[in-house]
């Protein structure tokens, strides 16, 4: 059985009740296994292999529906807040306010105004948003290598500034492992939610030696990505928001706490 995350962030909770810890957040569009129900909580799993509880009322129930919209929909919303609005215009009424990672169906227009895109809603209604702020799902990276870890680094530093929040995984609020997972996601990479390297996820273990941009690196209960001359960007709870820091001792944004309790480097590239 499948079920569309229909609101604009979906709350996963560790237990089925809103006051249990929050361990995910499920994006607008998402398509998402119903594992189990309990009355008005469903335990979910997510494409990414994550379970926790969701609020029924957060879900499109309809395996059918999931079906086809796991087809269709394979646009992704890039700007951090996108309005969906009823009409190819700036004054119109706004049917929806979507996130950076929201998944959306785009139809056909000819008639449009090209700097608009005509959407489809994951509850059937159709509406406008601009078209830079959207792009085609990335299902396969055909990017260089060097391209990628670019690439990978500049979604990651589009989240800058945004505050940390425990679970979070949007601009509304962002953990750790949240703005990695999200970075690779948004690249056609799909890597394990929390900070550790699993088997049976691209992510290996390489010598920090060979860490490149766009590589993660690994502290107890935090995790951050290489951006290169020592830098790395993360969402730390000691920071408040999605922060720069650096490895170098000599660097103003040094952090003495971070940098000498690494415990890992993980590449989705083989160690050169």
């Amino acid at each position: 059985m499948k079920a569309i995350i229909k609101s604009r962030v979906a709350n996963l909770h560790a237990e089925p009740n809103s006051k249990s810890e929050l361990i995910d957040e499920g994006l607008y569009g998402m398509v998402v296994e119903i594992v189990e129900q309990r009355e008005n909580w469903l335990y979910v799993q997510t494409p990414y292999r994550y379970k926790g509880f969701c609020k029924a009322s957060d879900l499109l129930f309809d395996t059918p529906k999931a079906n086809a919209w796991q087809d269709e929909a394979n646009y992704v919303i890039l700007q951090g807040f996108a309005d969906v609005l009823q009409e190819p215009k700036i004054q119109s009424t706004k049917l929806e306010t979507l996130v950076r990672g929201s998944i959306i169906q785009v139809l056909q227009n000819e008639n449009l105004n090209e700097g608009w895109a005509m959407i489809q809603l994951a509850t059937g209604e159709v509406g406008y948003t601009r078209k830079q702020w959207i792009r085609a799902k990335i299902k396969e990276n055909h990017l260089s290598e060097d391209d990628f870890r670019d690439q990978v680094v500049q979604t990651a530093l589009s989240y800058l500034t945004t505050p940390y929040r425990w679970g979070g995984k949007s601009p509304l609020g962002i953990d750790c492992s949240g703005l990695c997972s999200m970075a690779y996601m948004l690249n056609g990479v799909v890597i394990y939610r929390d900070a550790s390297i699993v088997d049976g996820f691209p992510i290996e273990e390489i010598g920090i030696e060979h860490i490149r941009k766009g590589d993660l690196l690994y502290f107890p209960g935090h995790i951050a990505m290489y951006m290169g001359d020592d830098l790395y960007v993360h969402s730390s709870l000691g920071g408040n928001e999605v922060s720069i820091n650096s490895l170098n001792k000599e660097h103003p944004h040094y952090r003495d706490d971070l940098a000498t309790t690494i415990t890992a480097v993980g590449s989705i590239f083989p160690a050169k």
